[in-house]
C-alpha cells in the first residue's frame, strides 16, 4: 500500500527538520528513514517527540539491552515491520544475538530467561494486549525494578506501541 502521506523534502520539511532528517537516516544507515522525514512534516512537534524518545532510547535509565527488548518485542506484537527493521540492527548493538531475538520472538515463555527478563516481557504482552497490568504482573515487575524504572518501562512499552500504530496507520514504507 502506498503511504497516505509521502515523505516531506526540504520545502515540507522546513530547515531544520530537513537538517535532523538528514543526519538521522545517515545514522540509521538509511538513503530515507521515513518515519523521520514523514513525522518531520509537524515542524517543532517533531522536535518534541523526537526530544521524548530519545529521553527514553537511547537516554532512558533502563539497560540499552532491556530497551531493545521491550521495543523488539512490542514490534513483534504489533506485527510492525517498520520498527522491528531499525530494532533488529540496534539490538544487535545492544547485546540482541540471534538466539535471544528468537527468543524475544517467543515471548516470556520461552526458556532461558532470567526471573527479570520473564517479568519484563510478560509486562510488555499484557501492556499491549490489555492496556493494563494486573497486579500479579506488577508485583512481579516491582520486585526488579526501581519507581523511576517502572513509569521508564510503562512508557517505552507504550510510546511503541503509539508508534506502531502511527507508522500502520500512515502507511510508512519500510526503510530497507
Amino acid at each position: 500500500m502506498a503511504p497516505r502521506i509521502t515523505p516531506g523534502r526540504f520545502k515540507e520539511l522546513g530547515p531544520i527538520n530537513w537538517a535532523i532528517w538528514r543526519v538521522l537516516s545517515k545514522a540509521s544507515g538509511a538513503p530515507d528513514a521515513h518515519l523521520f522525514s514523514t513525522l518531520g512534516r509537524t515542524g517543532g512537534l517533531f522536535r518534541g517527540w523526537l526530544h521524548y524518545s530519545g529521553k527514553l532510547m537511547p537516554g532512558g535509565r533502563l539497560p540499552r539491552f532491556e530497551s531493545e527488548m521491550v521495543i523488539i518485542r512490542v514490534a513483534h506484537l504489533r506485527e510492525c515491520d517498520y520498527e522491528m527493521d531499525h530494532h533488529k540492527r540496534l539490538g544487535k548493538r545492544a547485546g540482541v544475538t540471534p538466539d535471544i531475538l528468537e527468543r524475544i520472538l517467543g515471548g516470556p515463555e520461552a526458556t532461558g530467561w532470567s526471573d527479570k527478563h520473564r517479568a519484563l516481557l510478560t509486562a510488555v504482552d499484557e501492556l499491549v494486549a490489555t492496556k493494563q497490568l494486573g497486579d500479579s504482573t506488577w508485583t512481579t515487575l516491582a520486585a526488579h525494578y526501581d519507581d523511576r524504572r517502572l513509569i521508564e518501562i510503562l512508557l517505552l512499552i507504550t510510546q511503541y506501541d503509539g508508534l506502531a500504530t502511527t507508522i500502520g496507520t500512515l502507511r510508512l514504507e519500510r526503510d530497507f
